[in-house]
């Protein structure tokens, strides 16, 4: 509902959902600068019509704002993203309507992904779920987590090789692993000078024992890892992903695990992106699995980097409302 009627109110501005608990930080930016605020919990496009129609302004952390509502939208000026994918957004019709996309650059949470993505990898290669699950359970046998291959002079792959890829290398390199990664944007060169070894996307699916996906979600990528690319993953590897959850494939991924075509998987989101749905229930047959480890989307976390992202949220449809240009635009529109 709306917490201020001030008739010298300059606008509206929508946070068509989020899962912060509150949305004290936005309301102090929002409203301190002299618009109105109406939060909502949007899962379907129609309802971000609803409560977006007459809206000067967006904030969306899950919600789907497709051509439909963009179209739909009678006052829109900016949609900014929390975080820094923007796949819930048409940006090519929100271009044509002349409004502003913002997000978050990657800088707002790049320290906590790496540091998940490698707690995952540790976790799911020395088995730590799998040992703390028999313990509870009263097995004190060091066989439960039987195999466990040394690290060292392993082959570590990364998908992707932006920001948050080279911090994951800068932070596993200490464990003397060999480090490989596919940068389709990237020469070769660009990663050699980080004493990485650049390779084809072929050569890396075939040779990591390890492989971390840090790729953005795109029509190309969406089930790249589908059960063609994981039946040639090496029986022995481990897939890691602090992506998106789209990226792998939730059946291909629980049949290459039941079956053995990979050792285990660490994801930090799986393909039906629970936190974009309403009544969520946990009947995916991934959770039955033991060579799994799943986090609820939760690698960007941290108190800080939460309280940046809504800042910078809240800050960016300011700015553009108030006539500026946005500090983080994803599309360019005219002025």
């Amino acid at each position: 509902m709306k917490t201020r009627k001030d008739a010298q109110s300059k606008g509206t501005i929508l946070i068509a959902d989020y899962d912060f608990g509150d949305v004290n930080i936005e309301r102090a930016i929002i409203e301190g600068a002299g618009f109105e605020i109406l939060a909502a919990q949007c899962k379907s496009e129609d309802e971000v019509i609803e409560h977006g129609r007459n809206a000067d302004g967006v904030l969306a952390q899950y919600a789907p704002i497709g051509a439909r509502a963009i179209d739909a939208f009678t006052r829109c000026r900016v949609i900014a993203r929390y975080g820094t994918g923007v796949d819930i957004v048409d940006v090519d019709a929100a271009t044509r309507r002349g409004i502003q996309v913002t997000n978050a650059p990657n800088e707002w949470c790049a320290e906590e992904v790496a540091d998940h993505a490698v707690a995952l990898w540790l976790a799911a290669t020395r088995k730590i779920c799998q040992y703390d699950r028999a313990v509870r359970r009263g097995e004190w046998r060091w066989q439960t987590g039987h195999p466990v291959w040394r690290i060292r002079g392993r082959i570590f792959g990364l998908l992707s090789f932006g920001a948050i890829a080279r911090s994951i290398a800068e932070r596993v390199r200490p464990f003397g692993v060999d480090i490989w990664a596919h940068g389709p944007f990237l020469a070769p060169p660009e990663i050699q000078r980080g004493n990485v070894r650049a390779v084809s996307f072929e050569r890396l699916v075939e040779a990591a024992d390890y492989l971390v996906i840090q790729a953005p979600l795109t029509p190309e990528t969406r089930h790249l890892f589908d059960r063609m690319t994981l039946r040639r993953m090496k029986p022995t590897a481990i897939l890691i992903n602090t992506a998106r959850g789209p990226i792998v494939e939730d059946a291909a991924i629980r049949e290459a695990l039941a079956d053995g075509w990979i050792a285990g998987a660490a994801l930090d989101d799986i393909e039906e992106e629970p936190g974009k749905q309403r009544d969520w229930r946990p009947a995916n047959p991934l959770f039955q699995l033991n060579n799994v480890i799943i986090t609820p989307h939760a690698a960007y976390y941290s108190e800080e980097s939460i309280g940046a992202v809504r800042r910078i949220a809240a800050e960016e449809a300011i700015r553009v409302l108030s006539g500026l240009p946005a500090l983080s635009p994803v599309n360019t529109v005219a002025a």
